[in-house]
């Protein structure tokens, strides 16, 4: 009978994932394998405590902390973003997705919280990359693989932002990846608490995620990866060190892709969504309808069409995508969560009270995801 330690021992080769660890949870049975080493050649095992990258896994904790914010009555789904961002007050538009960045038009109408939790507020990346809007995005604000240390403080970047005209109007069309950074500087400034301190506060310390943040304390290095790229020959090229980038607290904190975790910091973040918000303690941190607004489609059929270079036909609810239909066998509808560039993956799945937690540290060659993610799935499906 296979076993979640073969699934993943039969990907952490040569030319593959250094290591991997991952947890597939339904109902109160729990298993757990940590596979490899957590550096290429390195003589650390992985552990279940070991220490990733999670990237863009942060995307979906950090719509839950706007939605916090939201239930606070600090926020408003339907509120303009000015409020608190006043860069945005005017955005402009690019007159067409391949015009010129010098060719733009007024934003129809203004850019609401709800639009950065669907991703539709008229920033991040689609299918085409070489459209000229695209160019500010990678060179002034570092969007793309993460990068803690290169980014500006969020006022900087945000000022900077606010002169990057919008690739679509409004509501028009799905985008990856900016728009959860838009919410991590919102969230800051409507809660008037550093993005670090407010995610401690009022997700991190309720839920016991005692190893989730953006940076790694000095005495907890020994249980932290490195991170790895494909490289031309078949081997691995180290992207970042465990003293590297995410050693020391960065001046912007990602709300797309900042924050490292462990299995177990990720399946209590899950388990509160299965659990309608409510905490294992039994604290209440979203009501129910928060989390069922979080994990419910928002985009329409051309949305998620024209998104389909990230989806793959999925839907998109806060922070992270939505099964729309039995695609594959580890598509389920209604499964909610995310992946991660740096070869990570979370989902919850409410129909059957099921979670998943992968983390790897070898790098997404594209948006399409791996075959261990791909086996990972297929085995917690049967699960």
């Amino acid at each position: 009978m296979t076993t979640l330690h073969d699934v993943l021992a039969a990907h952490v080769r040569p030319g593959g994932p250094p290591g991997a660890v991952a947890l597939v949870a339904r109902g109160g049975a729990v298993e757990v394998a940590a596979v490899g080493r957590t550096e290429a050649g390195g003589p650390v095992p992985m552990a279940r405590d070991t220490l990733f990258r999670v990237a863009s896994l942060t995307k979906p904790v950090m719509a839950a902390a706007v939605m916090v914010l939201v239930e606070d009555g600090a926020l408003a789904l339907d509120a303009p973003v000015a409020e608190w961002l006043p860069e945005l007050a005017a955005p402009r538009v690019v007159r067409t997705p391949s015009s010129p960045v010098t060719d733009t038009v007024p934003a129809a109408r203004p850019v609401t919280v709800a639009d950065l939790l669907t991703s539709r507020a008229g920033y991040g990346f689609p299918a085409d990359f070489s459209l000229p809007a695209l160019a500010p995005l990678f060179a002034e604000l570092k969007q793309g693989p993460p990068q803690p240390q290169a980014v500006a403080a969020p006022d900087a970047w945000t000022a900077r932002l606010g002169r990057v005209p919008m690739l679509h109007q409004p509501g028009e069309a799905w985008l990856y990846n900016t728009c959860s950074d838009i919410q991590g500087v919102l969230a800051a400034r409507a809660s008037g608490r550093p993005l670090p301190e407010l995610l401690a506060g009022r997700l991190f310390g309720p839920l016991g995620m005692a190893d989730t943040g953006f940076a790694v304390p000095p005495a907890e290095l020994g249980r932290f990866t490195g991170y790895y790229r494909s490289g031309p020959s078949g081997g691995l090229d180290l992207v970042d060190a465990p003293d590297g980038q995410w050693s020391s607290p960065p001046a912007f904190p990602s709300g797309a892709g900042g924050l490292v975790s462990t299995v177990d910091d990720l399946h209590a973040f899950a388990r509160m969504l299965l659990a309608g918000g409510e905490a294992a303690d039994g604290r209440r941190l979203l009501s129910a309808e928060s989390v069922r607004q979080m994990s419910t489609d928002h985009l329409t059929a051309a949305q998620r069409e024209a998104g389909s270079l990230f989806l793959e036909g999925q839907g998109w609810g806060f922070g992270g995508s939505v099964d729309v239909a039995a695609l594959d066998p580890w598509n389920v509808p209604g499964r909610y969560g995310w992946v991660g560039g740096t070869g990570t993956a979370l989902h919850v799945t409410p129909a059957t009270g099921a979670v998943s937690v992968l983390l790897t540290q070898l790098e997404l060659a594209g948006p399409t995801p791996p075959a261990v993610m791909r086996d990972f799935w297929r085995y917690a499906a049967a699960a």
